[in-house]
């Protein structure tokens, strides 16, 4: 022991002598500071115990800056704060009162409050927290031990669940404010997003602010995961999320008033009560109605007018296979008649229509009777001079089928091509076709030829308008023929007149995708027909007015 406490003691001793003078003099006065230095160091905290310290104080208004400075996908300076309960309250309600505000600019004139609309996209913000809390648990325990936080040189946020619900709500709040005002724009002013250069533009910028708004999320929740394949994890999943509520739950907080939506249909508070009105009761289908409907269609077809020798004649066809919308009766009642009183096609337009109620009076509205039907009326007109007006109402689909309902009846969607086969081969030259349907502007192409004038309630890539229970008419077939035809006998005329009418009503109604931007082709061969024929029509409107007016006259000629 004593040699052991004397080579200690030589050891200490030989120290400075080994190093120089210069060592031993400053040994004494360099022990004393470090010791104290140890001792201050151990009393203050480290940097990144000082930001944690001075960030879980963090104000409301703290909370805004650093939720707003993460949407530029900065770091949030909040380290281990988490809001408190008022606070997270105050946050999340003005977060959700900024998007109420401004989805409300997407709905033009009269709106009402829509609460389910605006509760129902909450389940995915429950899913997203759970989500968040699986995959940032393991980081937010390894954060919280004091190594972790000692070795940090930039604190990264670990207030838990309640900081990443705070920042997540306030990061994409920008992006989500300027979709909603390009939104709007496009249903103020429709016109500025109609060309096709301006639809690609809104589309590139819709676009880039919707990948704004998602990868301000996922760079925001990997700050507190930290973890690569759990944040791809959260990703793919908050991506699946909020995909599958934007495909199934597509409620807004804000809708058009139903007055207002009536009033936009040229309806009264009559038509504001189709709200009440029950669905069509579904078709019975018996062997007995099978029978009747083949007798029908023979009754119909033998009781179709002649053509008449050097007149041009007005054949129709006017096919409603949609059952379940009552729109789609009324609106092909309403061209079956008006084609006989305006255009002298008395006794010469079938009319298929599909509703439960009508079985016994019209032949059904399938496939196969549409091409029946074209053939049938070829066989009576003169298909080298005569005009085929061909009018086809229904809900339309993104490729342009026409979709078709009379369960428990199967009916097939109609297509252009279809039509155009039917048509071409029953040889009928000079055709009129509109198609009130959403994304009906899809059927020019097909249906295009130097003989067709065709027109279309939306074009290729917008719905139409109208065509729920609240309105009487859809606002295409309402415009075109139950206003403007009954002024004129001009297609052309009455669609281009119609055009503003339309565009007018959609923005009142808060259509909220855009105009639907009716479409029209005029084949250079059916022009010079159409004019011939809307002389004789306007020649026989105006005779009779005239032989009224002498009639009127007499009388008082006579008196005098």
């Amino acid at each position: 022991m004593k040699d052991l406490n004397a080579s200690s003691s030589t050891w200490a001793d030989t120290l400075p002598s080994q190093w120089g003078p210069e060592l031993a003099e400053t040994q004494s006065e360099v022990e004393v500071p470090l010791n104290r230095l140890k001792q201050d160091t151990a009393q203050q905290p480290s940097a990144p115990e000082a930001a944690n310290a001075a960030a879980e104080g963090l104000s409301i208004w703290g909370w805004m800056r650093e939720g707003l400075r993460a949407a530029l996908f900065l770091p949030p300076r909040t380290a281990a704060a988490a809001p408190t309960p008022w606070q997270l309250l105050v946050l999340s309600l003005v977060s959700a009162g900024l998007l109420v505000a401004a989805s409300r600019l997407e709905v033009v004139g009269p709106a009402q409050f829509n609460l389910r609309g605006w509760l129902t996209p909450m389940w995915s913000g429950l899913v997203l927290l759970w989500l968040a809390w699986w995959a940032m648990a393991p980081a937010q325990r390894a954060a919280a031990s004091p190594a972790a936080v000692a070795s940090a040189s930039v604190p990264a946020p670990t207030g838990g669940l309640a900081a990443w619900y705070v920042l997540t709500a306030w990061a994409p709040l920008a992006p989500l404010l300027v979709l909603y005002v390009l939104m709007a724009s496009a249903v103020h002013r429709p016109g500025l997003w109609g060309g096709s250069v301006a639809a690609i533009v809104f589309w590139v910028a819709y676009g880039v602010l919707t990948l704004w708004v998602l990868a301000s999320l996922v760079v925001v929740s990997a700050r507190f995961i930290r973890s690569r394949w759990r944040t791809a994890a959260f990703s793919v999943a908050m991506a699946a999320v909020i995909g599958v509520g934007m495909w199934q739950f597509q409620d807004q907080p804000w809708e058009p008033d139903a007055q207002a939506m009536a009033d936009a249909s040229g309806g009264t508070a009559a038509a504001a009560d189709e709200a009440q009105e029950p669905e069509p009761v579904p078709l019975a289908l018996t062997q007995a109605m099978f029978e009747d409907q083949q007798a029908l269609w023979q009754q119909q077809v033998d009781a179709l007018a002649p053509e008449r020798p050097g007149v041009v004649d007005v054949y129709g066809l006017v096919f409603a296979p949609y059952a379940d919308e009552n729109v789609f009766r009324r609106e092909s009642t309403m061209v079956s008649s008006l084609l006989q009183e305006r255009f002298d096609a008395q006794g010469r337009v079938l009319h298929l229509l599909n509703h439960a109620d009508t079985a016994d009076t019209h032949a059904w509205a399938t496939p196969e009777n549409l091409q029946r039907a074209v053939a049938a009326l070829a066989a009576r007109m003169d298909r080298e001079h005569d005009v085929l007006v061909v009018y086809l109402t229904s809900h339309g689909a993104r490729d342009h089928a026409l979709a078709a309902s009379h369960w428990p009846l199967q009916v097939a969607p109609a297509t252009p091509e279809m039509l155009r086969a039917a048509l071409d081969e029953a040889g009928i030259r000079n055709r009129v076709i509109a198609v009130s349907a959403c994304y009906s502007g899809g059927w020019i192409e097909p249906l295009a030829t130097d003989s067709t004038l065709i027109m279309t309630a939306a074009d290729a890539t917008h719905t139409s308008y109208g065509c729920g229970r609240l309105s009487d008419l859809t606002f295409f077939g309402r415009a075109v023929f139950h206003e403007q035809l009954r002024q004129t006998h001009s297609f052309t005329e009455a669609f281009a007149k119609a055009v503003p009418l339309i565009q007018q009503r959609e923005v009142e109604a808060g259509k909220a995708d855009g105009f639907s931007n009716p479409q029209i082709r005029v084949g250079k061969h059916i022009t010079p027909v159409l004019q011939a024929l809307e002389q004789r029509l306007q020649a026989a409107t105006v005779e009779p007015e005239a032989s009224g007016s002498h009639m009127a006259s007499a009388p008082a000629v006579r008196a005098q």
